[in-house]
């Protein structure tokens, strides 16, 4: 069974179709800041700069990354405008809205379940 960024095996594809589902979603999610920049983007459109504030210590490259795999599967939207200096925005698509569902469990379970201080 191959599972990563390269695709899926038909035959894991076609055998184990409730799997496959929750592999892809995992692979559209996984990065490490990948949902902390969709939960960001979820209430409203943001600037490169305003993400990478958000975000920290992230480097520019890493955030880059994230933000182009985001992008290439459609989760999110990237409009450049030809101002000086450039402005870039990122939004949530459609796609992208579907996922907020699943980032809003992952909030209730950590609240729930994870450790206060």
């Amino acid at each position: 069974m191959r599972v990563c960024n390269e695709g899926f095996d038909q035959e894991f594809i076609d055998g184990k179709s409730d799997m496959y589902a929750i592999a892809f979603t995992q692979n559209v999610l996984s990065g490490r800041w990948k949902y902390f920049i969709l939960w960001y983007l979820k209430d409203e459109t943001r600037r490169y700069t305003d993400i990478k504030k958000f975000l920290g210590d992230l480097s520019q490259g890493s955030l880059t990354k994230q933000l182009k795999e985001l992008e290439n599967d459609g989760v999110i939207q990237r409009d450049v405008y030809p101002e000086v200096p450039p402005r870039v925005e990122y939004s949530l698509t459609d796609k992208g809205i579907k996922l907020l569902p699943i980032l809003e469990k992952m909030a209730d379970f950590g609240s729930e379940y994870g450790e206060t201080t």
